[in-house]
């Protein structure tokens, strides 16, 4: 696979979304123009790590992970191209998050509200929608939702002259055509330019090609746990740092630290 330059990175590539929206302020505004409210504080619980429910079962790479003031999740990710498993991901994302966060001897009521937000280049759904979202309610009667605290979100930036929200039309034209529209577009635009002018950003991008950026969502890292301690060694050569090569393989920071000194 032929890695983009880093040059002509856009905010629709997994690893410049993930770098921009680490930057908390746009993070944080982006999930207040979805939910047109204001949201306290937040706290990354992750950013591109890897979640698994147990050592038997597929690991996800998740884009970008926060939790706010009231301990209400958000997993946000970018998806480019149309897999055709958007719902079923979006399932699986949901189980593995509880199981990962619900401690052993906890109740069941212990699980915090949570949302998965899929911002997609293309509609999943089909209807022609900027927005989808999804809840579980009674079939027998719509007007009673489960109330079991999990929403699924699908923003559909190929429909963006749908949404009628002005900000996140805005926002889902960017993402589709890269045309800044907004002060917040304006801002993301400023935040990619400075990624794209930091050297040590440079360098992580050309260290982790793409097959190793995607290795955890096809699920190649299942049972190769040498070949994870391998690309680990090879990653260290080149400076990179143990926090980011234990995210890049899937093994512990312990891992790589007795990598490290062996």
């Amino acid at each position: 696979m032929t890695q983009k330059p880093f040059e002509d990175l856009t905010i629709a590539d997994d690893f410049m979304f993930c770098k921009v929206m680490e930057y908390e302020p746009i993070c944080k505004e982006f999930l207040e123009m979805l939910f047109n409210a204001k949201i306290e504080k937040i706290t990354y619980l992750s950013s591109q790590n890897t979640v698994t429910a147990n050592s038997g079962a597929k690991t996800v790479r998740l884009d970008v992970l926060v939790k706010d003031g009231s301990g209400t999740s958000y997993d946000i990710e970018m998806q480019v191209g149309n897999e055709y498993n958007i719902p079923k991901r979006m399932r699986y994302y949901q189980a593995v998050l509880d199981v990962a966060f619900l401690d052993k001897g906890h109740s069941y009521k212990a699980l915090n509200e949570s949302y998965i937000i899929f911002i997609c280049l293309f509609d999943p759904i089909g209807s022609n929608r900027a927005v989808y979202t999804f809840e579980n309610i009674c079939i027998e009667d719509k007007r009673l939702p489960l109330q079991d605290g999990t929403k699924k979100i699908i923003l559909n930036a190929n429909s963006f002259r749908t949404a009628d929200n002005k900000e996140l039309q805005g926002f889902l034209q960017y993402v589709k055509t890269g045309k800044v529209t907004t002060a917040y577009t304006g801002r993301i635009e400023q935040m990619i330019q400075t990624v794209k002018r930091n050297e040590q950003l440079r360098k992580e991008y050309h260290i982790l090609p793409a097959v190793l950026m995607d290795a955890f969502d096809e699920g190649e890292a299942r049972g190769s746990r040498q070949k994870a301690l391998e690309t680990a060694k090879n990653l260290l050569q080149f400076g990179l740092s143990r926090e980011k090569i234990a995210q890049a393989t899937g093994l512990t920071q312990a891992e790589v630290e007795a990598i490290c000194n062996g």
